[in-house]
């Protein structure tokens, strides 16, 4: 580490060196070498129709990639003039850390309206950034999907909260709705697992209707968002087949039909309580008999993967599949491991989180308890009721975070959506008077007047929390920001340089898909497979070019690469000679697995192969290999080789 300490710190102060020096002359190069942007319309058929990423392949990048939010960043790069300003990469990355300030604030005031109080909101910011390791899927990485989707899914949250509330008057309420469906439609529009997450929404308003919380009517506005979302969607998606076989589809349609059969039954007598057991068993049913309908009647292929892993993960099914195998082995689809709550234990965010779900969810069943036996309850509630669970917002965000902590314990991956929602909660619940008196109220105080202690214990306990967090935590912060990091990775800049110099222009390159993505991404040259997991093609593709860390023989690997038009072969020491991951989780492990080279379970048949591992063997320059494949550059960490469009065989 300090041999490459050394030469990354003077490189550094060499370019600070040449900035300051040239400054005037790089600006005059700007301006003089700035070319004249073309025609939007071209930009956007050449996405819609590119031909020059995959090989052998036209995709609809704008759709496949998801790309609509660099097309909006790139709309209000042009219309605003910062062409003339700022450099693109930098005008990307301030509008993602914006829409992270969109974010944290849509926290922030999903947390008062809940509360009452900005403290709520502050604890809740502070709990954020403390925890930003765990609030993120990748936390060093700027341009990820969620980084542009999940705020506007804050937004959307904040404004259902607001929307929710009984004490809400005509205007704030056409506000908040305004917002959802905003926020909704746009949540859509730039995430493609969104609708998913939808699903759970939609599931935690449907158990908050089922019952009989006095928001139903609301409950079903916010399902014609849903629908109008998911179809505008579709037609803007390029008919987006996904989203017609989607769950939340099936789910609402079911629930409107649902709500056209209900029968007018007074409220708390029997049979109201036999009909709403029917009336749950109906949308069950409903949906899952539409979403089989829909998915007979509609081609799809997106996400189809996504189901199969699922029921490997959960044990359901068994399978020597290389790419589900693969997935299951990634870090982050496995089981949370317990730094991650040592982590938020020791921000004490998890122990107060505990706190106020399980008070909300106890309370919150104490009403649902009441109503089902037809008692009759206050419709407007006041502190000294000390019910926080009789609330329809706080009812929903309570169902809603278990939904989202059930996939968090099940994937760890998944914890970015559900660890700022921990934040939220546990900051609403410290800081709200209603939920200190709901405890109060059980514990039965007399000694003092619980209303005064509550109102104190509202103030003081986040008052403390956030002490010992800035004294704790402040200083780590400022260190790290203080910390100046650099990108340093000689051997991928060398091949990058490499290729950019001395690769034809139409050359097609071939390796392992995170490579090809990089490569695409640094060069602009095309590849054979991109690391893309909702294209059967695609995967199939990026499963055949593994075969390269496989033991085949090197005519097999050749008809392969050729098969998909490939020029030149790039094999990864790293994966090549890969140890150090869990057991049978290395890619060369699962590809023998696949295969047939290994014995996975008793009772397998073992394919005995006579060729060794091909990136070892092609390492070594002999017949039969060298007459396929002619080596033309290496460092420590890639070997490429030119695939050979004459073949001469010499022993």
């Amino acid at each position: 580490m300090a041999a490459e300490e050394g030469p990354t710190v003077e490189l550094r102060q060499r370019k600070k060196l040449k900035s300051s020096e040239n400054k005037e002359s790089v600006k005059e190069e700007k301006i003089s070498d700035t070319p004249v942007p073309e025609r939007a319309p071209k930009r956007v058929y050449e996405l819609t129709h590119n031909n020059k990423t995959v090989s052998l392949k036209t995709i609809n990048a704008v759709q496949q990639m998801s790309l609509y939010p660099e097309l909006i960043a790139s709309v209000l790069y042009q219309a605003t003039g910062s062409n003339e300003i700022i450099e693109p990469v930098y005008f990307y990355i301030g509008i993602v850390f914006g829409l992270q300030g969109i974010y944290v604030t849509a926290l922030f005031v999903t947390s008062w309206l809940m509360s009452g109080t900005w403290l709520a909101g502050m604890l809740t910011v502070a709990w954020f950034i403390i925890n930003r390791v765990d609030t993120t899927r990748i936390e060093y990485s700027i341009p990820l999907r969620e980084n542009w989707a999940l705020p506007y899914f804050a937004c959307q949250i904040a404004a259902l909260t607001g929307y929710l509330k009984s004490n809400l008057n005509t205007y704030g309420e056409r506000f908040c709705y305004l917002l959802m469906s905003a926020s909704t439609y746009t949540f859509m529009m730039m995430w493609e697992y969104s609708h998913y997450l939808l699903f759970l929404q939609a599931i935690s308003l449907f158990l908050l209707d089922s019952f009989s919380l006095q928001q139903s009517d609301k409950v079903h506005e916010v399902y014609k968002i849903y629908i109008f979302s998911l179809f505008l969607g579709y037609l803007l998606q390029f008919e987006n087949s996904a989203l017609l076989v989607s769950p939340l589809l099936s789910l609402v349609v079911a629930l409107m039909l649902a709500k056209c059969l209900q029968l007018n039954v007074k409220k708390g007598t029997f049979i109201a309580k036999i009909m709403k057991v029917i009336n749950f068993y109906l949308v069950c049913t409903l949906t899952v008999t539409l979403n089989i309908i829909m998915k007979m009647f509609v081609p799809h292929k997106e996400n189809g993967h996504m189901l199969k892993f699922l029921e490997v993960k959960f044990g359901l099914n068994m399978t020597k599949n290389f790419t589900m195998n693969w997935l299951l082995c990634q870090e982050s689809l496995q089981a949370p491991s317990q730094d991650f709550f040592l982590r938020l234990t020791q921000s004490s965010l998890l122990p107060f989180y505990i706190l106020v779900l399980i008070i909300c969810f106890l309370s919150m069943m104490q009403v649902i308890f009441r109503r089902i036996n037809g008692k009759s309850l206050k419709e407007a509630i006041t502190l000294e009721d000390g019910r926080i669970g009789g609330r329809p917002e706080i009812i929903y965000h309570v169902i809603h975070t278990i939904l989202l902590g059930s996939l968090a314990m099940v994937i760890e991956g998944l914890k970015y959506l559900w660890t700022p929602y921990v934040c939220m909660l546990a900051a609403f619940g410290v800081c709200s008077p209603e939920l200190w008196m709901t405890l109060f109220k059980w514990l039965r105080l007399r000694t003092v007047h619980p209303v005064l202690l509550a109102l104190i214990l509202s103030m003081a306990v986040p008052t403390i929390i956030g002490l010992s967090l800035w004294k704790e935590f402040f200083p780590r912060l400022m260190t790290e920001l203080m910390e100046l990091q650099e990108f340093y990775d000689p051997d991928t800049v060398e091949l990058m340089t490499w290729i950019k110099r001395q690769a034809p222009v139409a050359a097609v390159f071939a390796g392992s898909p995170q490579l090809m993505g990089a490569i695409k991404l640094c060069t602009g040259w095309m590849v054979t497979s991109l690391p893309l997991y909702n294209d059967d093609d695609l995967l199939k593709r990026n499963e055949n070019i593994y075969q390269i860390y496989s033991k085949r023989s090197a005519e097999d690997i050749y008809k392969i690469l050729t098969s998909y038009k490939a020029n030149y072969l790039i094999v990864e020491d790293a994966i090549c000679n890969e140890v150090g991951t869990m057991r049978g989780c290395r890619v060369k492990d699962l590809l023998d697995v696949a295969n047939g080279h290994v014995v996975c379970e008793e009772g397998d048949k073992l394919t005995y192969s006579k060729y060794g591992r091909f990136c070892h063997e092609v390492k070594i320059n002999y017949s039969p290999y060298v007459n396929y494949f002619t080596r033309v550059y290496w460092n420590r960490s890639y070997f490429v080789y030119k695939i050979n469009t004459v073949i001469s065989f010499q022993s």
